[in-house]
């Protein structure tokens, strides 16, 4: 054999073994990949977060009615955990600790959270409006210029309550940091302080204004919907995690949360009772709140995009953010869209 057959030798016997580590390393990738998506689809279980409030009725009548593992054991759910919060920033707080999947939560704690590097989108909405500023019975009320100096009691700072209050005292010539004074605090603590005369005021979701006004300790003066008319409150937050590794467990949470939300509407006798029987409360004064709240249970996140993109220009202009958030940063509108309306 001469030189150059020898060269065309071992060029072929190169090319082969080439060829075949080729394969061989394609089929390693290709199992790696099998594995790792395999890996991504063995989730069992989902913990949502929600609070005590007539605005989230939607997770507890899905839970109530078995309609979570119900829906979800196709996709290998095996069970659902939950954790009650008394506002959204604590919840929030979870969150970014990884400890929920899913969250019935407040709007504007949502953005707060995604701009301290939460991932996370708005999947849907769960309500609007439905919040109320309940004055001490012995105080007069005529326009916003009579809460100037008082003390007013409503969630946290980051909070829908927080940031509609404060931008609704501004727009009317109070300054919320100097003409008065905000307590953040839970709606327990809020309810008991104003029972107490420890604060003047309350500005809390329903049906806290109707239990207020029951013991005669407040009057509701100012309902959310004149502070701001079908402004965002309550949405589901889903974590990036489930969303782009299992996005069919995403499609079918929302579905639910559709199915949960017109179960309610249709039923408002039993979702006051699935409530009421959920947090302990008493039935006729949750029945009496959601006659009349001026809040509405939705699930389209269409419908409370700008809203809640205004929310993040106030909460920047409070300074509670760094910077404005845009609805790519805060929404995945894809899985609501995807329904067969």
């Amino acid at each position: 054999m001469n030189y150059k057959q020898t060269l065309k030798l071992a060029s072929t016997l190169f090319f082969v073994v080439a060829l075949i580590s080729a394969v061989f390393i394609s089929g390693c990738t290709e199992k790696a990949t099998d594995q790792e998506e395999e890996q991504a689809e063995a989730i069992t279980e989902l913990t949502f977060g929600y609070q005590p409030s007539t605005h989230q009725i939607a997770y507890i009548t899905a839970k109530e009615k078995g309609w979570w593992l119900e829906d979800l054991a196709p996709y290998g759910i095996e069970s659902i955990d939950d954790n009650l919060f008394p506002t959204g920033a604590p919840e929030m707080q979870s969150m970014l600790a990884g400890d929920i999947d899913v969250a019935y939560v407040g709007a504007a704690p949502v953005i707060a959270a995604l701009a301290s590097g939460l991932d996370a989108k708005i999947v849907a909405a769960v309500q609007i409006q439905g919040s109320d500023i309940v004055l001490s019975t012995d105080l007069p009320y005529e326009s916003p210029e009579d809460l100037r100096g008082l003390k007013i009691a409503t969630f946290p700072p980051g909070t829908i309550q927080d940031t509609l209050l404060k931008n609704w005292l501004k727009e009317n010539g109070i300054d919320p940091e100097e003409d008065v004074e905000i307590l953040g605090m839970g709606p327990g603590d809020a309810m008991t302080a104003i029972s107490a005369g420890q604060v003047d005021a309350v500005f809390l979701p329903h049906p806290a204004p109707v239990m207020i006004e029951s013991e005669g300790t407040g009057r509701s003066v100012v309902s959310s919907g004149e502070m701001l008319q079908d402004h965002a409150c309550c949405v589901v937050a889903v974590s990036g995690d489930l969303i782009r590794e299992h996005p069919e467990i995403v499609q079918q949470i929302v579905e639910t949360h559709v199915r949960a939300t017109d179960y309610n509407s249709e039923n408002l006798d039993e979702a006051a009772q699935i409530f009421a029987d959920d947090q302990d409360w008493d039935i006729e004064l949750v029945t009496q709140s959601l006659n009349e709240w001026d809040g509405s249970w939705i699930a389209d996140p269409n419908l409370i995009v700008n809203s809640t993109v205004d929310y993040a220009q106030v909460q920047y202009e409070l300074g509670y953010i760094s910077s404005p958030l845009t609805q790519d940063d805060i929404f995945d509108l894809s899985f609501y869209d995807a329904l067969d309306q």
